[in-house]
């Protein structure tokens, strides 16, 4: 066998090759980029964004004769995570549609005990030491139901989910009419080119039987006349009051991109006096009363939400949808004073 070490590439006498690489830099991106593989394999999967994933695996091309595999290891994270997703639930981590070929995904289960002749036997006095959240992902294995300390929980979007007839979901098929509805706008600042944090684009209403729904995901990395553009759809399609955005960062940014893409648009700044926590929780509260219904699924909102805890937010980037919809069931919902109006059915 021979190892290049410089490029971390090691060749076997049949010519075949194994090629080290990562995903956690832009030249190490642009040497996966570069090569066809018939195998990739995803070590500590649970660290790596599936949108990484889905690179890597447009290079799963080779002609080499070779059936195309992927293989991922990791110490199962909550059910949030596209592993989960994926190989449990057997659906697409961006839609959560179901897979086309379901078969092809399959599991096993590799526990410590399992490795107990190969381990220490302090090892195992340490993971009795865990939390139980802990102890079930690193010593059974198991996915956790939800992140510790979470302000929304999955559970909670199912359950109060609008529009659904026989567990299929309608989007926009709601059972009143809508009293009000906005558009809210949470500025990331970047340039729009696919790199940094994204504008959270949100869509809300209050209905005619006091409940609040969203609407709408339209969230998205472009550029700040793309965006505009897309708020402003959203705005006509929803037949919106007006559309929100958050002004502590680039306010009068967004105000001026809104009114050039439409300047008939009614528009407000909001601005943040409180951290994004403490901006959030009294809305997880509507969503604990039962009061909040999602017309449709919106996966990447809702895996946003539900990284969101009373510590901070624990997910990938920055909570751009989540944000935005706070703003936006925040105008609908909360009084001048942060007061919380509970509408009692």
């Amino acid at each position: 066998m021979e190892l290049n070490q410089a490029d971390l590439i090691a060749t076997l006498p049949n010519g075949s090759q194994i090629v080290l690489a990562g995903l956690d830099d832009k030249e190490r991106v642009e040497k996966i980029l570069g090569t066809e593989y018939s195998t990739l394999y995803f070590n500590e999967a649970s660290q790596i964004p599936w949108r990484s994933i889905e690179m890597a695996r447009t290079r799963l091309a080779q002609n080499s004769g070779l059936k195309l595999k992927t293989y991922y290891d990791c110490n199962p994270p909550s059910k949030l995570h596209w592993s989960y997703q994926l190989f449990r639930a057997k659906l697409k981590p961006n839609t959560r549609e179901l897979l086309p070929n379901p078969e092809d995904y399959a599991e096993m289960l590799m526990n410590p005990a399992g490795n107990r002749a190969n381990l220490p036997p302090q090892y195992f006095d340490i993971l009795a030491s865990f939390s139980e959240a802990q102890r079930l992902r690193f010593e059974r294995g198991e996915w956790a139901s939800e992140v510790d300390n979470a302000l929304w929980t999955l559970e909670q979007f199912d359950a109060e989910r609008a529009g659904s007839t026989d567990g299929v979901v309608v989007y926009n098929r709601l059972p009143v009419d809508l009293r009000r509805v906005v558009v809210a706008v949470d500025p990331s600042g970047t340039a729009g080119d696919g790199v940094g944090d994204g504008i959270g684009i949100v869509v809300a209403g209050i209905g005619t039987d006091g409940r609040y729904y969203v609407l709408e995901d339209v969230s998205c990395r472009l550029s700040p006349d793309q965006w505009a553009r897309r708020a402003v759809a959203a705005y006509h399609e929803h037949k919106a009051d007006r559309i929100i955005g958050e002004a502590n960062f680039g306010g009068a940014m967004v105000e001026a991109v809104i009114r050039t893409a439409d300047p008939r648009v009614p528009y407000k700044a909001v601005h943040a006096s409180r951290g994004k926590i403490v901006r959030a929780e009294p809305i997880a509260a509507l969503y604990e009363k039962g009061k909040v219904s999602h017309a449709g699924t919106f996966p990447e909102l809702e895996d946003q939400m539900a990284n969101m805890t009373s510590a901070g937010y624990v997910g990938e980037g920055s909570p751009d949808r989540a944000d935005a919809l706070v703003w936006a069931l925040s105008e609908l919902a909360l009084k001048p004073g942060g007061r919380v109006i509970v509408v009692q059915l």
